[in-house]
C-alpha cells in the first residue's frame, strides 16, 4: 500500500463495467465547457473524460465533495475513488486495462484531449496536470514494456469484427461509415483490410470525408445523399460526435422501403452499428422491419474475448502500476510541502535581511563591493542552514506526514501556525545579544 495522498484528489463517474449505453448516455455532460466551468468553480480545477464507454470527472477535492457535486447535477449510480486509489484508477485507465477493449491505444489520445480541454477552459490545476501527464507517460511505457496492446482492437475495429461475425464474411459487401473523426478513421482502416466491394464515407464536413476516403480507397458522399447509400449498403457503422441522432426512425422507414426487391415484400436486412456517444441512431430504430441495430453494449462479447487473451499481460501491467503508484504519490505529496516550506523560507529571508542590515550598520560607510559580499554571505549561510531542514520537511510530506512537516517548521521558526508571507516578524522571535547576536532564539 502506498502512503496516503496528501493533496485531495477524487474521481467519479460511470464506466462500461457498471452501465449500459442508455445509462452512459443519460450520465453524459452535453456541454463539456459548462460542466468544467461549474466543477472548476467548486473545486479550483477539473478534468472531464468522456468517451463512448466512460464519463468521469477528476477534481482536486474529496470523495464526499465530488459525490455532492455529481448528485447536485442530477447524476446517480456513479462510482467514486479518492486519494491514492484515484491515482491508481487513472493509471489503470491510461494503461488500457480499464478499457472495454483491453490494451486499446485510443485512451491515451482521449486523455490528452481532456487535458487540452481542461486547459482551454482555465480549470487545469497543477495537481491534475501532474496526475494526467504521469498516467499518460506510464500508459506509453506499459505498451512498450508489455504486449498489452499486441494485436489489440479498438472499439472501431471491434465494430468491424462484429459486422463480420453477423454476416459471416464482409467479402463483396457495401459498407457505409458515417463520421470521419478518430473513431471513423479506425473503422475505415479496419475495413480496408477486408475484400469489400465498396466503402462509403459520409461526414458533416465533406472535405474530411474526401480525405479519409482517399486514404482507404473509398468513396466520399455528401450527407444529403445519405438515403441513397443507406439503400445500397449492407452495413452502416456510425460514429459521429453529433449531439443528436443523425439516423432517425422515419427516415430509416423510408430507406427500408427502398431496400425491398420488386417481387418481395420484405426489405433486404440492414445492419446498423452505432458506436457514437451520444447515440447516432434514434431510439426505436431497432423496431423498424429489416433493421438489426447494434450498440456499444453489443461489443461486450468481443471485449470479453479480448480480455481473456490479454489476462497475463494485464497482470504485468498491474505490477508496473503498483511500482509507479508509490512513486507518484510521493511526488504529489512533496508538492504538499510547498506551503510550510514557503513559510520557513519567508521567515528565514526576513531574519537574513534584518541581520544583514544590522551588520552593515555596524560597518558604517561601506562601498558597493562590501555591500554585495555581505549580502551574498548572508544569503549563502541562510541557504546552507535551511538545506537539511528543507529535506526533512520534504521527506515528511512524501511519507504522508504533513503534520510532522508543520511541526518541523514550527520548531525552527518558533511560530505556530507558520508565519504568513505578509506578516512581519516581531522582535520577540529574534533578539540578538552578545555572542549570539546572529542566532535565532528558537534555534
Amino acid at each position: 500500500m502506498p502512503e496516503p495522498l496528501l493533496p485531495p484528489l477524487a474521481v467519479g463517474g460511470l464506466v462500461h463495467h457498471r452501465a449500459g449505453v442508455d445509462a452512459l448516455e443519460a450520465f453524459r455532460f452535453p456541454d463539456e465547457a459548462e460542466a468544467l466551468a461549474a466543477a472548476g468553480q467548486r473545486f479550483g480545477g477539473a478534468l472531464l473524460l468522456q468517451t463512448c464507454n466512460r464519463v468521469e470527472l477528476l477534481v482536486p477535492g474529496t470523495g464526499p465533495e465530488l459525490e455532492t457535486f455529481l448528485s447536485d447535477s442530477g447524476r446517480s449510480g456513479f462510482s467514486l475513488a479518492e486519494g491514492s486509489e484515484a491515482v491508481r484508477h487513472l493509471l489503470e485507465v491510461a494503461c488500457g486495462i480499464d478499457s472495454m477493449i483491453m490494451g486499446e491505444d485510443q485512451i491515451l489520445g482521449q486523455l490528452r484531449g481532456a487535458l487540452v480541454l481542461s486547459r482551454e477552459a482555465g480549470v487545469l490545476s497543477p495537481l491534475l496536470e501532474e496526475c494526467v501527464n504521469t498516467a499518460v507517460h506510464l500508459g506509453v511505457e506499459a505498451r512498450q514494456r508489455t504486449e498489452i496492446n499486441r494485436g489489440a482492437v479498438s472499439i472501431g475495429s471491434a465494430a468491424v469484427q462484429l459486422a463480420e461475425d453477423l454476416l459471416g464474411s464482409l467479402g463483396g459487401r457495401h459498407i457505409l461509415v458515417i463520421g470521419s473523426g478518430e473513431m471513423g478513421m479506425l473503422v475505415t482502416q479496419a475495413l480496408a483490410a477486408r475484400e469489400l466491394t465498396a466503402i462509403y464515407v459520409a461526414n458533416r464536413t465533406h472535405g474530411r470525408a474526401i480525405e479519409l476516403a482517399r486514404k482507404i480507397g473509398g468513396k466520399a458522399v455528401h450527407l444529403d445523399e445519405l438515403r441513397r447509400y443507406l439503400i445500397l449498403s449492407d452495413v452502416v457503422i456510425s460514429c459521429t460526435s453529433a449531439p443528436h441522432p443523425v439516423l432517425k426512425v422515419e427516415e430509416l422507414k423510408e430507406v427500408m422501403k427502398g431496400r425491398c426487391w420488386p417481387l418481395e415484400g420484405e426489405p433486404r436486412p440492414l445492419i446498423l452499428i452505432d458506436i457514437a456517444q451520444p447515440r447516432d441512431v434514434e431510439e426505436g430504430a431497432e423496431r423498424v422491419a429489416g433493421i438489426h441495430l447494434c450498440t456499444i453494449d453489443s461489443l461486450r462479447l468481443i471485449s470479453e474475448q479480448n480480455m481473456e487473451t490479454r489476462r497475463g499481460e494485464a497482470d504485468r501491467v498491474r505490477a508496473l502500476i503498483d511500482e509507479e503508484l508509490g512513486r507518484c504519490v510521493r511526488l504529489l505529496n512533496r508538492k504538499a510541502a510547498d506551503a510550510p516550506l514557503a513559510s520557513l523560507h519567508t521567515w528565514a529571508e526576513r531574519v537574513r535581511e534584518r541581520e544583514r542590515d544590522r551588520a552593515l550598520k555596524r560597518l558604517g560607510q561601506a562601498d558597493s563591493h562590501t555591500l554585495e559580499v555581505v549580502d551574498d554571505l548572508s544569503r549563502v549561510l541562510a541557504g546552507r542552514l535551511l538545506a537539511d531542514a528543507t529535506l526533512a520537511v520534504r521527506r515528511a510530506a512524501e511519507a504522508g506526514r504533513l503534520d510532522e512537516a508543520d511541526r518541523l517548521v514550527g520548531a525552527i521558526t518558533g511560530l505556530s501556525p507558520p508565519v504568513p508571507p505578509s506578516e512581519p516578524l516581531s522582535d520577540e522571535i529574534m533578539t540578538p545579544t552578545g555572542d549570539d547576536a546572529c542566532i535565532p532564539k528558537s534555534a
